[in-house]
């Protein structure tokens, strides 16, 4: 009779701090999504921002700046907070419910209420220069990079 199945070879205990750093990296990623899991929904990405009420962000950086969308529709500009302190940009907002009388819900979905995000940026901003722009239920925040991070082009002379 054939045995199918492969022979169990020995795990090689290998010390965390020893471990090469992309494989580092990966481990810490997967303990913080899996860490979430215990409670429920992970903290971070799209599913568990629309199960807690927060609408999704897409954030991302150009040579120049970092980009941040995100989709609040019904929210007027007086609603919104927006503040920038060092590496963090938080954006809260204010949804109060609308007095509706004599009202028996079917299906809401759409959040109402105060909530707050804050996101870590990717790089260092020039908090003078951040401009936001709410339109069409979008809000948009360009934050422009800070000079000392920056690319540059660095001019090469003939030496003589």
């Amino acid at each position: 009779m054939t045995r199918c199945g492969a022979r169990r070879q020995p795990i090689m205990a290998i010390r965390y701090g020893t471990l090469p750093s992309p494989i580092q990296q990966l481990r810490r990623e997967m303990d913080r999504l899996l860490s979430g899991f215990v409670g429920g929904l992970p903290e971070t990405g799209m599913l568990a921002s629309v199960v807690r009420g927060q609408p999704a962000v897409n954030l991302w950086e150009t040579r120049e700046t970092v980009e941040v969308e995100m989709e609040l529709p019904g929210v007027k500009p007086e609603q919104l907070d927006i503040s920038v302190q060092q590496d963090q940009l938080t954006i809260k907002v204010d949804r109060p419910e609308a007095a509706a009388q004599d009202v028996t819900y079917h299906r809401r979905e759409r959040p109402v209420g105060s909530f707050t995000r804050v996101l870590t940026l990717p790089a260092q901003v020039d908090a003078e220069k951040v401009e936001a722009n709410l339109r069409d239920g979008v809000l948009r925040i360009t934050l422009p990079k800070a000079e000392a991070v920056r690319p540059r082009k660095i001019p090469v002379r003939q030496g003589a």
